[in-house]
């Protein structure tokens, strides 16, 4: 391989695994407040263990996110010297105000939130879990703002010619409020709201199917619940504007999503299928003129599809995009139907009744993730073969002195590192998930529960 495909494997790889933590301390926030919020508002004891237990899982995951988010900044500098070079007095921008804004308001209240039980006020610790939740969320604020802008860039323009050329700054807040940040935050933030909603139900779920910690386990299930079902249903609204936007600024990359290649014809919506991009068809299950009906919400206005742009200003990998964006959906779809399914049982007061279902809720976990890494997958293989849209294109961004050998090194050594944080991470996370919210060895720190595990039926 040559050393463009293996930087950008190398950058894939630590994005993609770092991007498993960052959605899960997001979601994971808001539960937090909301757990804590029960607390001060009922003072049961049961909210306050929950609460403390939650904080430790928490912690676990900011502090490996936090670690394999470094070797990122510095793959800029290595493999990406051309890119950092065009795009360093905006990502400078944007990465100095999530320093200012937000990972210092999330630093400096973490230490209360993890030290500061029997030390400060109750009030004063909710403010603090409040704290940490928004400062996770406004990290993402500036990184979402930062790679929205290589989507569609604003508030800039270019100085300087040949290697030397860069963007700079003209107008900051036309660049904050690109075309495509709002649409790509929301979509984001829910996603994550998603992942931390569904490792808590997955975790609850499990324990309801031990009998353990049932006093817990059910309420903080509901909590999550609620979290799921209203997640899911935004995240159906942010998806469609998201893809509204793309198809008014990166008509390119839609026709890549639904594999449309003539160059003005109405366009079908495939619910799964194989594109073939030498003979430009594809083969699945469609709505005949359905992306039409969604982007036009009428059937015969046109769309361009990839035959109206140069061949060399498409995506080369076509399947790869459809399959990843239908992915996405088909999981964003079934996330709101198990979500819907099991609010219904609430309602009915058989939540907990049906054993299959519990664990369904245990491996459901990987599916917010799996959804968020596809999602990501197909924005940015989408967007190819430009790393700034229309402006820079992936293959001039690298850097002129790394070797093939270099970048082949250091993703082997990246993998191990990596792999055996990964480990670590599940051995932590497996032994605090077993230990569970107490110990039930003290009596005095057990609650009350009848005997007899919950009828399955």
């Amino acid at each position: 391989m040559d050393t463009e495909i293996l930087a950008r494997i190398q950058f894939a790889f630590t994005v993609a695994f770092h991007y498993i933590y960052p959605p899960l301390s997001i979601g994971l926030g808001v539960i937090l407040i909301i757990m804590e919020g029960m607390y001060l508002k009922t003072k049961k004891e049961l909210y306050h263990k929950m609460t403390r237990f939650w904080v430790k899982i928490f912690a676990l995951i900011f502090g490996i996110g936090v670690a394999t988010g470094i070797v990122m900044e510095f793959e800029f500098g290595t493999n990406w010297a051309t890119y950092s070079r065009y795009v360093g007095d905006i990502f400078g921008s944007a990465l100095a105000a999530e320093g200012l804004f937000a990972f210092a308001l999330e630093s400096g209240f973490l230490g209360v939130l993890l030290f500061g039980w029997n030390r400060v006020s109750p009030v004063v610790h909710f403010i603090s879990t409040i704290g940490v939740a928004f400062g996770s969320m406004f990290s993402a604020v500036w990184i979402v703002v930062a790679n929205s802008w290589q989507q569609t860039p604003a508030g800039f323009k270019i100085v300087g010619e040949g290697l030397n050329q860069k963007a700079e700054i003209t107008d900051f807040w036309a660049m904050v409020f690109n075309p495509s940040s709002v649409d790509r935050l929301s979509h984001v933030i829910i996603g994550a709201f998603l992942a931390g909603a569904f490792l808590v139900l997955s975790v609850n779920a499990y324990y309801i199917l031990k009998g353990k910690f049932l006093e817990i386990a059910k309420p903080a299930f509901k909590i999550a619940l609620v979290v799921a079902m209203i997640s899911s249903l935004a995240q159906l609204f942010t998806g469609h504007n998201s893809a509204d936007g793309v198809a008014e600024n990166q008509p390119a990359k839609l026709a890549a999503f639904e594999g449309h290649y003539p160059k003005s014809e109405v366009a079908d919506l495939y619910l799964f299928g194989w594109v073939d991009h030498k003979s430009k068809e594809v083969v699945g299950i469609k709505l005949p003129k359905g992306l039409t009906f969604l982007i036009h919400q009428d059937f015969t206005t046109p769309v361009k599809g990839l035959d109206a742009f140069p061949e060399d200003e498409i995506p080369t990998q076509v399947n790869a995009v459809f399959q990843f964006y239908h992915l996405m959906v088909a999981i964003g779809m079934l996330l709101i139907g198990l979500s819907l399914f099991a609010g219904f049982l609430w309602w009915r007061g058989k939540l907990f009744q049906y054993r299959w279902l519990m664990w369904v809720f245990v491996w459901a976990v990987f599916l917010p993730q799996i959804a968020n890494q596809v999602g990501w997958f197909a924005a940015e293989m989408g967007r190819q073969p430009w790393v700034v849209y229309g402006l820079l294109k992936t293959s001039d961004a690298l850097s002129q002195a790394v070797t093939a050998n270099q970048v082949l090194f250091s993703l082997i050594l990246f993998f191990f590192v990596y792999l055996l944080l990964f480990l670590l991470f599940i051995y932590l996370l497996n032994k605090k998930i077993q230990h569970g919210p107490y110990d039930e060895k003290m009596e005095d720190q057990r609650p009350h529960q009848t005997a007899s595990v919950p009828d399955f039926n």
